[in-house]
């Protein structure tokens, strides 16, 4: 053992492990049988979780050095909580860079130099007895995860260093340890040479954040297992192979006997493993007519691993669960047991709001749960091993996972987007290939047996080169029941070998065609792809409509699962969410770090709603007469679930039916409906919707989990909806101001403002700004990344000034028109006309026409926009929801009758922009708690609607929601269109054409105002 720790070894590439045991499996193990079918704690394993002491310094010349003596007093230091990180425990602070390193401006450095005066220290200690089970046994010592490099001391005497922040680091401390008080002392630096290897798009932390516990083993003890639970050709006949690797010499166990049951506890098979001459213990034992594991049904068998010792008497059992399937690569594409496999996946960091990276069980479980709900199949682990837990749940509830190993070096050869490799990492640089492979080993060894993993992959954006093509191979060598994944080939097309499959990040749709159609010779997956930033997720269905026109298309990786959001208070005490740079942090990339699909406290987003629909598995296609069921699953039939089809006219259901149907996988079925007689007499519109909805409650979803949806949308006869012309209308034709005035109501326009100024409803004034035509919305995300400001900011100044050229009054019979023309500085042959006719009930008919003009960038909402008292805050939609949606991101919307609040309406995204907008509105009413206020009701066809409590100017002008002012309006914005949210991604792609406003063309919308 190396006795004398060195600060050297944090800058030395060569060093990364000092004294650390080999990896190996991640099993438990168990003195009895009975102990090990509970799988509760382990007896053998105690936890050193909970309060330490700690010192923290800014560098590691302010370290207190001799504090691992054992006579050294820290009894008046600070405490921590373990696990934990430093920075959000009180000490130092976060920092959130992206591709750029967290040093970068601050130091002039090249790898694998450190900036040693800028590497913040934490010095742990933990006082502890040891347990009296652990007395006269061997005992080890395993930190789950450190960041980014520690030593260990335990009684003063120097016990290991690791590098390596995401796999486990373990150590022996039996030559140390004594039976009573002991001093665990952990010197954890944040940066070292592997920090340049951990340059992922995260919040930068360190300290101890992961689970340390102590553990012992019996005297004859598997240290390693390695089972694999294959497949022959015909998918029936499995065999599970294992590998047993002991920790002390082979001889201390007599026999090591293996009992195979399934899910139910009966037993299926009992094998004793065979010892070769060498002292290897291996199994084979053959399974007729296997049921086999996938995400659609994750048959998990229980092997239960017996070892005896030398005096033939039980030593441990090991538990260890397996899955047969077979993942191979078949005339170019990737199968899962015989069957094209599409991944309907999500990237996903270990996050929490307030935890950081220390996630707990029930995050974990949540995230687990929630992605099952919305029909998510596939998790890529970005970028580095996540907690072992994690892969045990994917492995129950059916998860196909992406394994990645701790390796990003984005910084090294992407500058501000620019590829520039010139000192690029790993590379060709060959002094990097051991820690770099060290990082693969541990990350193997202990996920191997997890049948939820089918592809490994080498981390991400490292450029290219040969210590990851090595790595690649190692992967392939070890384990060939697994394909190899690494995206950065890309970019270095010379070392193709080192992935399976083409993998290519934010892909546009047309550049994926492209590749697919020119004679490829690998699937393609887009390994991050609908970078979920802000409002996004807009045009995912182009990317899902390729899964069944190229079968080489294999589906991909939304970026990504959760918000990287930050619990932080405000200087008031009020605590909102934060991103990069709210702690003082520089350098910074700011709210790049909030691309979620679920925010940051485990709330779902509106974009969620788009996921879960274009990724069913099961496609329903109704229209009048049935629906066409077509069942993509490839394992699963439909008899699980109920299907149910309802009718509704105008919102209000007419009909429903609930029928079991059997769909088999990888089929489709005609059915017709059954209709009561006169059902369609009424004219109007029609809606029916389908579903397939969950029989039983699951581990994931209740009874009655809808996990399929289809509608189709009609109309029967010609359903007109006219005011009433019944009445008299008062015309006032004042200096200023036009009057209108019937029985409980007054409408004022004012020549002077150049419109509507007054709605007046028995009473109860409504219009408290009055209507004006809006261009801008509030920039989302991916406005601001393609630079939405820069290209059409001249709208935002449409919006915000006009000039009324022109009032003309025309009185009907029964009606009045007043119509407003208006002309705006940014284009002198730019024209808006806005006509407002009133009826005798007091109904008003808004017409809103735009004069188009050559040489105008995009326009981002052509609308009307005014303001109404906070006090109409309820709202009744009959329109596409419940959520939010937009013309590029409403395939999962469904057509009904929905109610909320306008505060409801402001989505969480943690920067605040454009947000709450409903597509396909017929009429949405806002009123006040009593229930009264106004109906919109749309002209010829449905308009889009945003009613918020926030102009789109204050949303435009606030970093934070705290920014915003206290809410005094009702604010409603009625639009003919807007353009899209987008989401290829979020620096520099547009909204893609068809989801655009082109300022070269006319345009014109209608819409009804009513009293309520």
């Amino acid at each position: 053992m190396t006795k004398n720790p060195d600060l050297s070894w944090l800058s030395d590439v060569k060093v990364f492990a000092v004294n650390r045991l080999p990896a190996h499996s991640d099993h438990t193990y168990y003195e009895t049988l009975a102990e090990a079918k509970k799988a509760g704690s382990m007896a053998m394993r105690y936890e050193l979780n909970g309060n330490w002491k700690f010192h923290y310094a800014v560098n590691p010349a302010n370290r207190p050095e001799e504090f691992y003596q054992s006579d050294f007093d820290c009894s008046y230091w600070g405490n921590i909580t373990v696990p934990g990180h430093i920075q959000l425990q009180g000490y130092g602070q976060p920092q959130y860079v992206n591709t750029q390193y967290p040093w970068d401006g601050h130091h002039e450095i090249r790898p694998p130099e450190i900036p040693l005066d800028d590497n913040p220290v934490g010095s742990y200690v933990k006082h502890f007895v040891l347990p009296e089970q652990m007395e006269n046994q061997p005992v080890y010592i395993s930190f789950q995860g450190v960041e980014s490099a520690f030593y260990v001391w335990l009684n003063g005497e120097f016990v290991g260093y690791s590098e390596d922040s995401f796999t486990p680091a373990e150590f022996e401390l039996t030559p140390f340890i004594t039976k009573g008080e002991n001093k665990l002392a952990v010197e954890v630096y944040q940066r070292s040479t592997g920090s340049w290897l951990e340059d992922q798009d995260f919040w930068r932390f360190s300290g101890i954040f992961r689970d340390v516990y102590l553990y012992t083993v019996p005297k004859a003890h598997i240290y390693d297992l390695h089972i694999r639970a294959e497949l022959d050709s015909t998918f029936t006949k499995g065999t599970i192979q294992g590998d047993f690797q002991l920790l002390f010499a082979a001889n201390t166990a007599s026999k090591i006997v293996v009992e195979l049951e399934d899910p139910t506890s009966d037993l299926i098979a009992v094998k004793q493993a065979e010892r070769d001459s060498s002292g290897n213990w291996t199994l084979s034992m053959d399974v007729d007519q296997p049921k086999l594991w996938s995400a659609e049904k994750p048959y998990l068998y229980r092997l239960y691993i017996h070892v005896y010792d030398e005096h033939d008497q039980l030593a441990e059992v090991v538990p260890q669960k397996i899955g047969f399937r077979r993942f191979e690569m078949m005339d170019k594409i990737m199968h899962l047991n015989g069957k094209r496999i599409v991944f309907k996946g999500v990237n996903r960091h270990e996050f929490n709001c307030r935890k950081g990276r220390a996630i707990t069980k029930e995050d974990m479980l949540w995230d687990i749960q929630t992605m099952k709900r919305h029909n998510i199949n596939a998790v890529r682990t970005s970028h580095y091993p996540n907690q072992s837990y994690w892969y045990e749940l994917c492995d129950e509830y059916g998860i196909y996972v992406i394994d990645e190993m701790n390796l990003e070096t984005h910084g090294s050869w992407q500058k501000m987007g620019a590829i520039e490799p010139s000192w690029t990492i790993p590379g060709n640089k060959h002094e990097w290939q051991h820690i770099v492979m060290d990082r693969a080993i541990s990350m193997f060894e202990r996920d191997k047996n997890h049948p939820s993993i089918l592809i490994w992959s080498c981390g991400n954006e490292s450029y290219g080169g040969e210590v990851i093509l090595n790595v690649s191979r190692y992967f392939k060598s070890v384990d060939p029941s697994r394909l190899v994944h690494y995206e950065g080939v890309f970019h270095t097309p010379e070392y193709k070998e080192t992935s399976d499959m083409e993998s290519r990040m934010y892909a546009k749709p047309h550049d994926i065609e492209n590749y697919l159609a020119d004679d490829p010779k690998k699937p393609y997956i887009s390994c991050e792809y609908m970078h979920a930033m802000g409002n996004s997720l807009g045009g995912m269905y182009k990317y899902t409509d390729l899964e069944k026109k190229y079968p080489m298309y294999q589906g991909g990786f939304i970026w990504d699962f959760i918000d990287q959001a930050m619990i932080k208070k405000d200087r008031y005490g009020k605590e909102f969410l934060a991103y990069g740079g709210d702690f003082g942090d520089r350098p910074t990339d700011y709210g790049f770090c909030t691309n979620g699909i679920v925010y940051a406290d485990r709330k779902l987003s509106p974009k969620m709603q788009e996921v879960k629909f274009l990724y069913q598995t099961i496609k329903l296609v109704p229209d009048k007469d049935g629906v066409t069921i077509v069942n993509e699953n490839l394992f699963s039939n439909t008899a699980g679930c109920n299907f149910e089809y309802a009718l509704f006219l105008e919102g209000k259901e007419l009909y429903r039916h609930q029928l079991e149907i059997r769909v088999e996988p990888q089929s489709e079925h005609r059915l017709e409906f059954t209709w009561p007689v006169g059902v369609f007499n009424q004219p109007g519109e029609y809606c029916i919707q389908t579903a397939f909805k969950v029989k039983k409650r699951s581990s994931w979803a209740e009874a009655g989990h809808e996990v399929a949806f289809g509608q189709f949308v009609f109309a029967e006869g010609q359903k007109v909806e006219l005011p009433s012309y019944s009445g008299k209308l008062r015309v006032v034709q004042g200096d200023v101001n036009i009057g209108v005035h019937g029985r409980d109501f007054s409408i004022l326009f004012s020549k002077q403002v150049g419109s509507l100024v007054s709605v007046n409803y028995a009473g109860r004034e409504m219009i408290a700004l009055p209507p004006v035509p809006l261009f801008w919305r509030a920039t989302t995300d991916n406005d601001r990344g393609f630079g939405q400001n820069f290209h059409s900011g001249l709208w935002y100044a449409a919006s915000l000034a006009r000039k009324c050229v022109g009032v003309e009054v025309n009185e009907g019979k029964n009606d009045l028109t007043v119509l407003f023309t208006y002309h705006f500085s940014i284009h002198r042959e730019m024209e808006v006309k806005v006509s407002y006719t009133v009826y005798p009930d007091g109904s008003i008919q808004v017409r809103s026409g735009y004069h188009g003009a050559e040489n105008l960038p995009q326009m981002p909402i052509f609308a009307l926009s005014f303001k109404l008292s906070a006090d109409y805050d309820q709202l009744e939609w009959y329109a596409l929801g419940p959520e939010e949606n937009y013309s590029d991101r409403a395939c999962g919307a469904r057509l009904g009758i929905f109610k909320n609040t306008v505060a409801d309406q402001v989505a969480g995204y943690v920067m605040p922009q454009e947000s709450g907008n409903h597509t396909g509105v017929r009429t949405v009413r806002i009123t006040n708690q009593k229930g009264q206020g106004i109906k919109i009701s749309s002209g010829e066809k449905p308009v889009e609607c945003t009613i918020s409590p926030y102009t789109a100017f204050e949303l435009e002008h606030a970093s934070h929601h705290f920014e915003l002012p206290p809410i005094h309006y009702t604010v409603v914005t009625v639009a003919g269109r807007q353009m899209g949210v987008g989401g290829d991604d979020s620096w520099g792609a547009p909204v893609h054409d068809e989801h655009l406003l082109h300022a070269d063309q006319n345009m014109e919308f209608a819409f009804r105002i009513q009293r309520v």
